[in-house]
């Protein structure tokens, strides 16, 4: 068995492939247990700080969830209820923290703000999401892929949209690490960080992964096993929905789409999804812009080949099994 005890879980990229695939084996024996209505409580007396710069309701249910099912007490820190940054350092509230809880959970803008909090905290601290990476949603995302089509390397996999948000970017270094067939189809605009392409790049060669970026949507999608798009204004970025509207209205993932994609293929999406007129954002966005679907069509969310909710409940379980992996008593 692998030994992570006391690592911070903030990259894909500090990590290798074993190691991720322990993790997502884990969960999926955690999930069995917790099914079977057996909690071990590898958390047992643990304190857990959870950092929220940005809202979410996935990544916060997940982290309180996993917690209290492993024993451990979840302490929720709004961005009104620290000084993060503000009136106190990151760097001293890290050390603040390291002596009071166990284990830290960060979701935020900045990627630097986790990197110091884990240098100076002294104790486990885990990346929810920040500006350029989202490593338990892939986690999240890869154990989903395994369970409906059984394994992970040599998957076809497409991701249509922003190809250069902390999603596309962290896909992008997961599927280089599983091996996986990985197309992105995005406007040049949007296609990743060079930088960070040739990071991936390299770590495909040494998985046998390959690696696509290209404008066009039937290149990427051809006999498809995956079909993953995500939203196109990231949190913050509000003001830049008619550039994004304009830029990715044909990268829309609908029927037509998915019937390019091999016949069994499924559709993944990290969520929340603007497909339908469900929301605030979108009543606002078709008053504006005249559309009632953004990235996704709701008869693509809502058919057969999705399994966007399976995606978001295994959001708890990788979760968990990092959480135990990096800080548990077992």
């Amino acid at each position: 068995m692998l030994n992570l005890k006391g690592r911070s879980f903030l990259k894909l990229l500090d990590f290798t492939s074993a190691e991720l695939e322990y993790l997502i084996d884990l969960a999926e024996n955690l999930k069995k247990l917790k099914y079977a209505g057996i909690r071990p409580q590898n958390l047992k007396g643990k304190n857990i700080a959870l950092i929220f710069e940005k809202p979410s309701t996935r990544t916060r249910c997940s982290f309180v969830v996993a917690a209290n099912d492993e024993g451990a007490y979840p302490e929720y820190l709004g961005k009104d209820d620290i000084q993060l940054g503000k009136k106190e350092s990151v760097k001293d509230t890290a050390r603040v923290l390291g002596r009071l809880f166990d284990g830290i959970e960060f979701r935020g803008f900045s990627h630097e703000t986790v990197e110091e909090l884990a240098k100076y905290s002294g104790i486990p601290v885990w990346n929810g999401l920040t500006d350029k990476f989202h490593p338990t949603q892939i986690l999240a995302d890869f154990l989903t892929i395994r369970e409906h089509k059984g394994y992970l390397k040599g998957i076809k996999f497409a991701y249509l949209g922003d190809g250069r948000n902390n999603m596309a970017n962290s896909l992008m270094i997961g599927a280089a690490k599983f091996g996986m067939d990985f197309r992105i189809a995005a406007p040049k605009s949007l296609f990743p960080e060079e930088e960070l392409i040739k990071e991936a790049e390299s770590i495909a060669e040494e998985n046998n992964a390959s690696l696509l970026f290209t404008e066009s949507i039937d290149e990427a999608v051809n006999d498809a096993d995956v079909i993953y798009t995500d939203v196109w204004v990231s949190m913050g970025e509000e003001d830049m929905y008619e550039d994004r509207i304009n830029l990715l209205k044909d990268y829309q993932v609908n029927s037509e789409v998915m019937a390019k994609a091999d016949e069994e293929a499924i559709f993944m999406h990290c969520l929340p999804a603007f497909h339908d007129l469900g929301t605030d954002v979108m009543k606002d966005i078709k008053e504006k812009y005249g559309m009632e679907e953004l990235e996704v069509t709701d008869e693509v969310f809502e058919g057969e080949q999705s399994v966007v909710f399976d995606e978001a409940e295994n959001r708890m379980h990788t979760i968990k099994a990092i959480m135990v992996a990096t800080l548990g008593n077992q």
